[in-house]
C-alpha cells in the first residue's frame, strides 16, 4: 500500500502574511534606534550610529543580532511601557577577516545609551557565548552612563559584565572602542578588557569635571580629565584614533594579530617558509659613542616581516617600546628599551606597560622578542617613594611567569637589575643573543671604575687619562659579552646583519616549547 504526501500549496493564509508582516514592521521600527532626529544629532556631532559601526566591524552579510526585542521591566518615573529600541544597545555576533568575533555596541540615540538591567542583561548573555565559542569580544561604548530610573537594578547589571570581564581575561582578546562618553562605573569595563582604542572627542573618567570642581575645587575640561591624550598619558587607553572608522580599521588590524582564544596559536600568514635575508644596515645603527642615543624602532621594522609594527600604548611610558609584528608570517610580541628616551631606564610606568603586555602574549601563545638596551632602574626620590621596587618586580614576575617562546637580543647596555628584568637567561629565556656591541655588567663602566679603581685614580700623575684606561679595560674584561657567553648565560654573539635568521630558526626550533610548572591556584603578583 502506497503512502501519499500530503499536497504542497502555495497559498499562505491570510493571518500568516499578516504576522510577517507585522514582524517585519516591528524589526525595522527597532532598527531604526532612537529615530531620524536623534541619527542626524549623532551625525552632526561627527559620529557613527551604533549600527553603521558594527556594519564597518562585522563582513557584510554575516552579521546576527541577538536580542533586538529586549524590553525594560521599569515601571517607576514614567518608564511604564515606555519603549526604549534593543534597550539602547546592539549585540551579536558576525565576521571580521572571517573570523567569528562577538560584539556589543552601545546606541546613544536611545536614551544616550543608558545601562539599565535588560541592556546590560544582553552584553552578559554575549559575553558568555564569546566565552562558548571562544571567540574575540569587542564592545563600542557610547553612553551617559547608568539609567537612573533603574537604580540598583543597574549597578547590578555593570557588576555583572565586571565579573564576566574577569572571566573572559585569558581566554579571549577583549577590545574596547571608546567612541563617545564613558564616565563613572562604566569605565571599570574597558579598563578590565585587554586593549582600549579611544576616538577624538571621546571621554573615559571616573569623576566628571563638574564633580571634581564642586568636590575638591579643581577646575579642568573633560578633554583634560578624560580625553585621549590625558587617558593614554595615564596608561588606560593603548590606541587613538581620529574617527570612528579609523578606531574599527585599527580594531582589526588588531585582531589580525591575535588568536581567537587562548587555546589557538596565533594567525599564521606564512607559507611554511622561512625568510632568512642579511642586512647590512643593521651593522651600522648602533652608535660608537656608548652614551649616544638612537631611535630602536627601526630596528624593530627592519627585522619583522614588511617592517609591520604595530606599537602598543604609544606616548604612555615611551622609554619602553611595545607592539606587535610577524616574523615568517606567524604573530610576535616585541618589547625593547627606546634610548631616545631616558636613555631607555626603566621607571615604573615603564616596568607596569611591559610586565602587562608581556602576561597578555603568556595568555595567547605569543612568543616575545626582546630588545634589550637598559641601563638601569630610574633612580630618585620620586621612583622609590612611588613603589619603583614593587612596580620592577611585576616585571620579573611577568617575564619568570611567562611560558611561551622568548627570545632576548641584546643591543647594547644590559646593567644590573634591569638586565635581569628585561629577560635574560636566569628569568628564562629560552634564547639569548648579543650584538658584538653588548655590554653586560652589574653597573656602567663609568660608575664602576670610580669605585673599583678609585684610589688608583686619584693617585695617577694624570686621574683622567687613567679613568679612560680603566674604563676601556673594565668594558673589554668585565662588560664584554663573550664574558656572558662563556658563562653560557648568552647562546650566541651575533653579527647584526643576521638576527632576521637567528630569530627565524629560534622561534621555528620553539613552536614544540613545552613547559611545566609546579601546580598552583596562581601565583601572587606584586600589585
Amino acid at each position: 500500500m502506497t503512502q501519499h504526501e500530503p499536497e504542497a500549496t502555495n497559498i499562505s493564509s491570510a493571518s500568516t502574511r499578516a504576522r510577517i508582516e507585522m514582524l517585519r514592521q516591528q524589526r525595522h521600527r527597532l532598527e531604526q534606534g532612537g529615530g531620524p532626529e536623534r541619527i542626524a544629532r549623532q551625525h552632526q556631532a561627527g559620529k557613527l550610529t551604533a549600527r553603521e559601526r558594527i556594519h564597518l566591524l562585522i563582513e557584510p552579510d554575516t552579521f546576527q543580532e541577538l536580542f533586538l526585542f529586549s524590553h525594560h521591566r521599569c515601571t517607576a518615573f514614567g518608564m511604564a511601557g515606555k519603549e526604549m529600541p534593543g534597550e539602547g544597545v546592539i549585540t551579536g555576533c558576525g565576521s571580521v577577516d572571517g573570523r567569528q568575533v562577538f560584539v556589543a555596541a552601545q546606541d546613544f540615540t536611545v536614551a544616550g545609551g543608558s545601562v539599565g538591567e535588560m541592556h546590560a542583561d544582553k552584553i552578559c548573555q554575549t559575553m558568555d557565548l564569546a566565552l562558548k565559542c571562544g571567540s574575540p569580544f569587542i564592545t563600542i561604548n557610547d553612553s551617559g552612563g547608568a539609567r537612573i530610573q533603574e537604580g540598583i537594578d543597574a549597578l547590578s547589571g555593570y557588576g555583572r559584565i565586571f565579573y564576566r570581564n574577569v572571566l573572559l581575561s585569558g581566554v579571549v582578546p577583549q577590545i574596547a572602542i571608546i567612541a563617545g562618553p564613558c564616565a563613572g562605573g562604566a569605565a571599570y569595563s574597558p579598563a578590565l578588557m585587554d586593549f582600549i582604542i579611544m576616538v577624538r572627542g571621546s571621554e573615559m573618567f571616573i569623576t566628571g569635571p563638574e564633580v571634581l570642581k564642586q568636590v575638591t575645587g579643581e577646575q579642568v575640561t573633560g578633554e583634560e580629565l578624560g580625553g585621549p591624550e590625558a587617558q593614554i598619558r595615564s596608561g588606560v587607553a593603548h590606541f587613538i584614533a581620529e574617527n570612528d572608522a579609523e578606531a574599527i580599521a585599527l580594531c582589526k588590524r588588531l585582531l589580525s594579530f591575535l588568536p581567537s582564544n587562548n587555546l589557538e596559536d596565533p594567525p599564521d600568514r606564512g607559507d611554511g617558509e622561512l625568510r632568512f635575508y642579511n642586512d647590512p644596515v643593521l651593522d651600522t645603527m648602533i652608535p660608537d659613542d656608548p652614551r649616544e642615543p638612537y631611535d630602536v624602532i627601526p630596528i624593530i621594522k627592519r627585522i619583522v616581516d614588511d617592517g609591520d609594527f604595530l606599537e602598543v600604548q604609544r606616548g604612555f611610558a615611551d622609554n619602553a617600546v611595545i607592539g606587535f609584528a610577524r616574523i615568517d608570517g606567524s604573530t610576535v610580541g616585541i618589547v625593547a628599551n627606546q634610548p631616545t628616551v631616558m636613555a631607555g631606564v626603566l621607571d615604573i610606568d615603564a616596568s607596569d606597560k611591559i610586565a602587562r603586555f608581556v602576561r597578555f602574549c603568556n595568555a595567547f601563545n605569543i612568543p616575545l622578542i626582546t630588545f634589550i638596551d637598559v641601563p638601569g632602574f630610574l633612580p630618585g626620590v620620586a621612583q622609590e617613594r612611588g613603589g619603583i621596587i614593587r612596580h620592577g618586580a611585576k616585571m620579573l614576575f611577568a617575564y619568570s611567569a611567562a611560558t611561551t617562546p622568548k627570545i632576548s637580543i641584546i643591543l647594547r647596555k644590559a646593567y644590573g637589575g634591569a638586565y635581569l628584568a628585561m629577560c635574560g637567561k636566569d628569568l628564562g629565556a629560552d634564547r639569548v643573543a648579543a650584538w658584538p656591541s653588548a655590554e653586560i655588567a652589574v653597573m656602567g663602566p663609568e660608575a664602576a671604575v670610580n669605585i673599583i679603581y678609585r684610589d688608583q685614580i686619584k693617585q695617577a700623575d694624570d686621574p683622567a687619562a687613567a679613568r679612560a684606561e680603566f674604563v676601556r679595560l673594565y668594558r673589554a674584561e668585565f662588560a664584554s659579552p663573550y664574558v656572558g657567553a662563556g658563562r653560557n648565560l648568552i647562546d650566541s654573539i651575533i653579527v647584526p646583519s643576521e638576527t632576521r635568521r637567528y630569530l627565524s630558526l629560534a622561534l621555528a626550533s620553539l613552536r614544540t616549547k613545552r613547559e611545566f610548572r609546579p601546580q598552583k591556584k596562581h601565583g601572587l603578583v606584586p600589585l
